[in-house]
Order: structure tokens, then sequence, then C-alpha cells
């Protein structure tokens, strides 16, 4: 595997050398919050959404700007360029900050946040295997804290949920909180009857998904009924078709749900023409 240069508060270092304190609030409280933007044909996608998006999660939390927007912009590019990445994703995170002890109190005002990026070479996010299948997903609660609209680090439960997939053989899984579909572990669900896409509102109760926001405008755009409500899992096996949208999944069909088949139980035509239209026009958009 080749060496990756990373950044880590101000350096660009072989991964390797890369460094963050043992009393850093990201490692000892979960206390930091990150993002994700996927790298195509070597440019950014949806990048001022993903730093709208982290501005809210750090305002949320009442922590600190780790560097100005135009200059975390030359950092994902110069990464970009240092690592030689055409297709994949650019993760960012932002802690608290390194207070030089453990205390569940917030640091001192003036203690400098931590920001660390790094690059994951992803060839094949277009052209996905999983896309073209479909993915099959299992149900599990959802046992997440009340503020999943702020991206943190907080991601022991997903992961959890992940791992439970795994071992039921499938792609992935949906949560499911008070008899409704939430979301998947790392993307938004959704579903589609005569027509009408069908997606849980905006709330704390999920992430506010900047490729959620995207695939809904141009489904607006191309003149489909979106309908922004929570479902249940019964009219999500009902449904015609199922997707999740997530910064590397694009649009994914989902195929089965706890082992039943999701409409004919292979990918749709709604599902497979948003993905179509999301890559065309991010391609456009990209910088």
């Amino acid at each position: 595997m080749t060496m990756r240069t990373v950044y880590v508060n101000g350096d660009y270092l072989p991964e390797t050398e890369a460094k963050v304190s043992i009393f850093d609030r990201g490692f000892l409280m979960a206390d930091g919050v990150y993002e994700v933007v996927t790298v195509l044909s070597g440019k950014l996608i949806d990048f001022e959404g993903h730093m709208l998006r982290l501005d809210r999660s750090l305002g949320e939390l009442e922590m600190a700007q780790p560097d100005a927007r135009e200059d975390l912009l030359e950092i994902h590019r110069e990464l970009i360029t240092r690592n030689a990445i055409d297709e994949g994703l650019i993760y960012m995170q932002v802690t608290r900050g390194n207070p030089g002890d453990r205390d569940f109190h917030y640091p001192p005002e003036g203690t400098k946040p931590t920001l660390v990026l790094f690059t994951q070479s992803m060839p094949g996010l277009i052209d996905s295997a999983k896309a073209k299948r479909g993915a099959r997903v299992v149900t599990v609660p959802d046992l997440r804290w009340g503020r999943r609209d702020i991206k943190t680090v907080q991601l022991l439960y997903p992961s959890m949920a992940k791992m439970a997939a795994s071992a039921a053989g499938v792609d992935d899984a949906w949560m499911i909180e008070d008899g409704l579909i939430t979301e998947g572990t790392s993307n938004n669900a959704y579903i589609i009857k005569d027509g009408r896409i069908v997606t849980r509102a905006l709330s704390h109760d999920i992430l506010h998904g900047i490729t959620r926001a995207t695939v809904l405008r141009f489904a607006r755009e191309a003149q489909m009924e979106v309908e922004e409500r929570s479902f249940t899992l019964e009219e999500a096996l009902d449904a015609d078709e199922a997707f999740i949208t997530s910064a590397s999944a694009f649009v994914t069909p989902v195929v089965e749900i706890d082992g039943e088949k999701v409409g004919s139980g292979a990918p749709g035509p709604v599902a497979a023409r948003l993905r179509e239209i999301y890559i065309d026009e991010s391609l456009k958009a990209a910088i």
C-alpha cells in the first residue's frame, strides 16, 4: 500500500508520523465532529454543503472553528494532489483539542481545536457493483443518542449495527425507533411507492445528509414527487423500490429487508435514474 500524506494541525505528514495527544478530547470523550467529502475525477463533490454542515455541528457543540473555509478548501485540494486521488474520499475531523489532562468540563477558552484530514482512494465509486445488484439490509433497534443531526465521531452503535448486518450475511442495517425507520448506519433511507419518494423529515432523529438534500432537489427538478415523513417497516416491505443515499453510496438501491424482497427484488428504475442524475450533475458542479 502506498504511504499516504495526511494533515494534522498545520502539517502535511506521512501517515506513520501523524500523532494526536492521548489527552485529546476526541480520543477521551468522542468530543469531535467530522465530515467526509467525495472526490470524483480529482474534484470535490458538494464541498460547500459539507462545510455548512460542519459549521452547524461545531455551533451546536459550542466548538471553535479550526480554520477559515478557504484554508480548508486548500487543504482538501492539496491532499488530493499529494495522494493522487481520482475517486475516493477525504475525511476531516475536528475535536475540542488537548486540554493537557482528562476532565469532563470543556477545556479553557482558547484551547486550540485538533484538525485532522486524510484521504481514502476508492476506485469504482461510480461503477459500483453494489449499486448494480442492490443492497440487502436487516433492521435493528435505534439505540443512538438523541442528537443524530450533529455529525459527531460517536459511531460505536452504528459500528455494532454494521457488524450485526455482516453477521447476518447482508450489506447494512436500517434502524427502527418507535416502529418507524430512522436511517441506515451511515446513510439516509428512502422508499418509493407509486412513483412517490418517501423519506423521514429532518429533525434531531437523523443526520441531515448532504447527499440527501442534493438528491431530493434533483428529484423535484425532475418532476418526481417527494414526501418527507416517517415510514414503517411494513411500508418499506410493501414499497415498489427502496434506496439509500450517502457521500460514498450516492444513490444505491435496497432490494431486500430482513430477508424479504423489496418490489421485484432487483434495482428499480426510479433509484437508477436518481443515481444517474446525481452523478452527472455532481460531476458538473465539482470544484
